[in-house]
């Protein structure tokens, strides 16, 4: 057992050389499809000044913000000027406001890095974790929203998931729905809030909040009843042949759209925001991407900068979602005297992999060993001809390894075969006297002698990472 001297501090984690290498394999496959769709990269500091942070999440965010106390000489003052960013989403309107005139007209950026929440640590929710998000920034275009949806889609499915919905919705709906409901604007952050998590906490507990949040108790009802009315529309496609199908949502999606508008919309501005998903499930049909998608009204999120759609990638058997995200349009006005349209994506990078390990979608051939051969050292006499041998094959694109003793042979073997590694050459004194290099394969035992100039070629050749076939190359 684990002593509180060696353990990271509460809801961060150490990260051991496999869960490296399953990050780095996710991270690379997003942003070989983030590229191709035309997005940049883009880092910011770890620390940004509060008052950059803070009134940007509402009032639950800014609880959750990590606040770095003044230093030195100011540090009896008690105050914080700092902050670990809390998200990516506010650095990049930093970033936009800050380098407007370096930018191009659309910005289409995407960012992997973590950030740091003061969250109740639990299973799957850390106070560290990293977020990978793509933005578009400059355009006000559904092709916008179109184009982040096929992206993260592409993105999932190029890391084996398949059954998986873009679930899509509008704060423009969800502010008509509220306002149908004489719900005061003051009153709509906290209420959508509520609704957002009225999956999570069910209908008695969402009710008691309203409540508790001065939302008269016809209002909660109201609100409620729309939520119950979405939810049985929703589960209503279950039961179609053609959903069942994989080629019921869009006909679906239209559906939704012309009953909310005609039974709860009527004479409201939510009809710019059916308008505009209407929009948005037409350019997708485009991409191919239109049977992801599900719309969803009941969909909130909570952050409160959101101007426009919002989206949320669900996968069923699993709680909470593999990312989302949505339009701000008035976010980069904050550190402007103009606002930037703008609309992004976020992954959950964790989320993903810890679905993937447990759902056993990464590679079989993704690398587990930090070598391709370790090079092993027949007596103390020798070290420096390993030490020659293993600069060659580094310089022929082999990853070797080097047994750091003058050690029993068996002792080397057991060591590379602890670590996964497939291979070992030996320089014993006949080798070396020959002008060759025995090369064992640890998964057969197989052995067998080769000129020193083709060891690298004797080699199966690496395939990506790692060596590539069963055996030694003929």
């Amino acid at each position: 057992m684990s002593s509180a001297k060696t353990q990271p501090a509460r809801g961060m984690r150490d990260f051991l050389p496999a869960d490296v290498r399953k990050r780095e394999y996710v991270i690379g496959v997003i942003k070989e499809v983030y590229e191709r769709y035309g997005f940049e990269p883009l880092e910011t500091p770890a620390v940004e000044n509060i008052e950059t942070l803070m009134g940007k999440y509402g009032d639950e965010g800014n609880q959750l913000i990590f606040k770095i106390l003044k230093r030195g000489e100011h540090a009896k003052t008690g105050e914080a000027d700092l902050a670990l960013r809390y998200d990516l989403t506010v650095p990049l309107a930093r970033v936009v406001a800050q380098y407007q005139n370096e930018l191009p007209k659309f910005f289409k950026r995407y960012q992997i890095q973590p950030v740091w929440r003061a969250d109740r640590p639990a299973r799957g929710r850390f106070r560290e974790f990293y977020q990978c998000d793509v933005d578009v920034l400059g355009s006000k275009s559904m092709v916008v929203e179109a184009e982040l949806i096929a992206a993260a889609s592409d993105a999932l499915v190029a890391l084996g998931f398949e059954n998986f919905v873009v679930k899509l919705n509008h704060r423009r709906i969800l502010t008509g729905i509220l306002e149908h409901f004489s719900i005061p604007r003051i009153q709509h952050a906290e209420a959508l809030i509520v609704l957002d998590k009225l999956n999570k906490i069910g209908a008695d507990a969402a009710r008691e909040e309203l409540l508790i949040k001065g939302i008269l108790e016809k209002a909660a009802t109201g609100l409620l009843d729309f939520a119950f009315w979405e939810k049985e529309l929703h589960d209503s496609r279950e039961l179609d042949p053609q959903w069942q199908s994989g080629q019921g949502p869009a006909l679906y999606n239209e559906a939704a759209l012309h009953k909310i508008a005609t039974d709860w919309l009527k004479e409201s501005d939510g009809i710019e925001g059916v308008n505009e998903l209407a929009e948005i499930l037409g350019l997708a049909k485009g991409l191919g991407v239109e049977n992801r998608i599900s719309v969803q009204f009941n969909l909130a999120r909570g952050l409160s900068y959101y101007t426009g759609s919002i989206f949320e990638i669900s996968v069923p058997d699993l709680a909470g979602s593999l990312g989302g995200g949505g339009r701000y349009d008035n976010l980069v006005g904050m550190f402007l005297d103009k606002d930037v349209p703008a609309c992004g994506f976020s992954l959950g990078l964790e989320r993903i992999i810890v679905v993937m390990t447990e759902r056993n979608k990464f590679p079989a051939e993704l690398v587990t060993s930090p070598a391709d051969v370790m090079v092993t050292i027949w007596n103390e006499d020798s070290i420096g001809e390993s030490l020659a041998l293993a600069s060659e094959l580094r310089s022929g694109g082999v990853r070797v390894d080097v047994y750091p003793e003058a050690d029993k042979m068996g002792k080397q073997f057991k060591y590379a075969s602890a670590r996964n590694i497939p291979f070992v050459a030996i320089v014993g004194d006949d080798e070396s006297a020959r002008g060759e290099v025995a090369i064992k394969d640890l998964r057969s035992g197989e052995q067998r002698s080769v000129k020193r100039e083709d060891v690298a070629k004797a080699l199966s050749p690496p395939s990506g990472r790692g060596i590539k076939g069963e055996g030694l190359a003929p």
